[in-house]
C-alpha cells in the first residue's frame, strides 16, 4: 500500500512515513492510493471477531507488514486495556430501529479515545524504533485535545502542545486537558475560536523547514492514521448487529464538525461494509449541511453551542472527500482549494450534487432540538445522551425510515456537558474519575490568537 496527498505532489510513501507525515508536505492530505476491497466472504469471517482482532485484520491491508504483527498485536492490545469495557465499543439497542454505539469508554469518555490511545502507542513505539524525538502539535475543539495528551503523557522522546479556543470548551474538556502536569505535555488556551487554532496548526505544517526543524507530528484527524482506527468500529458495530439478525444494509448517524468521524464511514463503506445511508449530524455551525444540501461550502457565523465539540466552520477533513468527488483528480483538487483559500468558498454543480446525494445526507441540529432530544430519550427509554449524540439522534429521526436499522454514535459521556444536560433539569452522577478533575489544579498558558506568540511558545516547548 502506498501513501499519496489529495494535491498530487508529494512522493508516495509507507505506512509509517505516512503516520509520520501528517499533514502532506504540499499542503494535502494523505490518502491511500488504493481502497482496499473486502469480499463478503472475509466479511463473514470477521463477524466473530474481537474488537482488537478486528482492529489487526483491517490494519493488515494498510500497514504493509512495516510493523511485525507480534508487535502490531502488543500495541493493538495494550492500546485498549485502558478502556472501561472489554467490547472497547459497546452497541446498545434503544428500540426495533436504533441502536447506540458507545464510543466512550476510553481513558476521557470521548469517541476520541478510541484512535489515540493506539496512536500514542504508535508514536512511542516509533521514537523507540527509529530512536527519534517526536513532538506533536494539535489543535482540538475539546475531545481531540484531551485523549491526546492521556495517549502519550509522559512518554519517554515524546512532546506534546494542545491548542484549545479559550473558554469555549466544556470545564471537564479544559479539566481534563490542563490538571495534566506531566513536564512532557504544554496547553495553550487561545482567545480565539476552534478554527483560529486549526489554521495556525495547518500554517505551521505547511511550513516544510519549521515542520522538520522540530519534527512536528500531528495527532488530530488531518492524519491518516487517526481515520483508519475510526473505520473499526463501523465494521464492529455491522456485525454485532448481523450476528444477532438477517441484515442488508444498515445506516450510521454520525455527529462530526471536522467530517473525520464520518469519512472514517466513508472509507469504510468504500471497503466493502455494507452501509445505506450515512448520516452527518451536527449544529448551528453548519458548513457541511449546506455543502450536502445546496452544493455550497462556505464558512458562515460562528456560533457557540450546547454541543462545542461540533463548533467548527471548516472541516478539516473534507478535502479527502473532494479528492473521491472529483475521481482522484489531484491537480483539480489544488486548484479548487487554492480558489477556496483566496475566495472563501466552493460551489457544486448539479452533478457533483448528485454525486453526494448518493454518499451522504445531512441534518444541523438547533439547540432547543438538541435539548428535546435528550429530554426525550431519558424519559421514554432511560438513556441519557450527551449533546452530540442528540444531534446525531434527530439527524437519525429525520433522515433513517421507520423500516430502516440505523446506529448512532455515542461520542461522548454525558458527564463531559453537564452544562447541557443540567438545562433539561436532569442530574446525572458522574463517573469518579470526572469528579475527582474538579479538585486538581489546572496548569495552561492562555495566549492570543497571534502566530508569532505560538511561535515563540513553541520554540520554547520543543527547544
Amino acid at each position: 500500500m502506498d501513501y499519496i496527498s489529495t494535491r498530487g505532489k508529494v512522493e508516495k510513501c509507507g505506512f509509517i512515513d505516512a503516520f509520520l507525515m501528517g499533514l502532506a508536505n504540499d499542503g494535502g492530505l494523505v490518502i491511500p492510493s488504493e481502497i482496499p476491497q473486502i469480499s463478503e466472504d472475509k466479511l463473514k469471517e470477521w463477524q466473530s471477531l474481537s474488537y482488537q482482532d478486528l482492529m489487526l485484520e483491517i490494519f493488515s491491508y494498510y500497514t504493509n507488514d512495516e510493523i511485525p504483527y507480534e508487535d502490531l498485536k502488543k500495541l493493538v492490545y495494550d492500546s485498549y486495556s485502558t478502556f472501561r469495557d472489554p467490547a472497547v465499543t459497546p452497541l446498545k439497542q434503544i428500540n426495533e430501529q436504533l441502536y447506540v454505539l458507545e464510543l466512550f469508554h476510553g481513558p476521557t469518555f470521548a469517541f476520541k479515545d478510541v484512535a489515540l490511545q493506539f496512536m500514542g502507542n504508535l508514536y512511542s513505539y516509533v521514537a523507540t524504533r527509529r530512536n527519534e524525538i517526536i513532538n506533536i502539535l494539535g489543535a482540538t475543539s475539546g475531545d481531540t485535545g484531551a485523549a491526546a495528551i492521556q495517549g502519550v503523557r509522559g512518554k519517554e522522546g515524546i512532546r506534546i502542545c494542545i491548542l484549545h479556543p479559550h473558554q469555549k470548551v466544556s470545564k471537564v474538556q479544559e479539566l481534563q486537558m490542563t490538571t495534566v502536569q506531566d513536564d512532557n505535555v504544554l496547553n495553550l488556551s487561545v482567545k480565539g475560536n476552534f478554527d483560529d487554532c486549526q489554521q495556525a496548526i495547518k500554517e505551521l505544517f505547511a511550513d516544510i523547514e519549521f515542520k522538520q526543524q522540530y519534527h512536528l507530528r500531528a495527532i488530530n484527524s488531518i492524519n491518516f492514521v487517526r481515520i483508519l482506527s475510526q473505520t473499526v468500529y463501523y465494521f464492529y458495530a455491522y456485525f454485532q448487529i448481523a450476528k444477532k439478525q438477517n441484515v442488508g444494509k444498515i445506516n450510521f448517524s454520525v455527529p462530526t464538525g471536522n467530517f473525520g468521524n464520518i469519512f472514517s464511514g466513508y472509507l469504510a463503506k468504500q471497503m466493502g461494509l455494507p452501509i445505506g445511508k450515512l448520516i452527518l449530524a451536527t449544529n448551528e455551525n453548519n458548513i457541511l449541511e449546506r455543502f450536502v444540501k445546496e452544493g455550497i461550502y462556505m464558512p458562515g457565523d460562528f456560533h457557540s453551542t450546547y454541543s462545542p465539540s461540533m463548533d467548527i466552520q471548516i472541516a478539516s477533513n473534507f478535502e479527502r472527500y473532494l479528492y473521491y468527488l472529483n475521481n482522484k483528480n489531484a491537480d483539480k483538487v489544488a486548484e479548487i482549494m487554492n480558489r477556496f483559500r483566496t475566495e472563501g468558498k466552493i460551489e457544486f454543480g448539479p452533478e457533483d450534487l448528485a454525486k453526494v446525494a448518493q454518499d451522504f445526507v445531512a441534518e444541523g441540529v438547533q439547540g432547543q432540538q438538541c435539548l428535546n432530544v435528550i429530554s426525550k430519550y431519558d424519559k421514554d427509554y432511560g438513556y441519557l445522551f450527551d449533546p452530540h449524540t442528540a444531534c446525531g439522534v434527530a439527524a437519525y429521526e429525520t433522515h433513517s425510515g421507520k423500516d430502516e436499522i440505523c446506529v448512532v454514535f455515542a461520542t461522548a459521556h454525558p458527564a463531559k456537558f453537564n452544562e447541557s444536560i443540567a438545562l433539561v433539569d436532569i442530574k446525572q452522577q458522574f463517573p469518579a474519575e470526572i469528579t475527582q478533575l474538579f479538585d486538581k489544579q489546572q496548569f495552561q498558558t492562555v495566549i492570543d490568537n497571534d502566530k508569532q506568540v505560538l511561535v515563540q511558545q513553541l520554540e520554547q516547548f520543543f527547544a
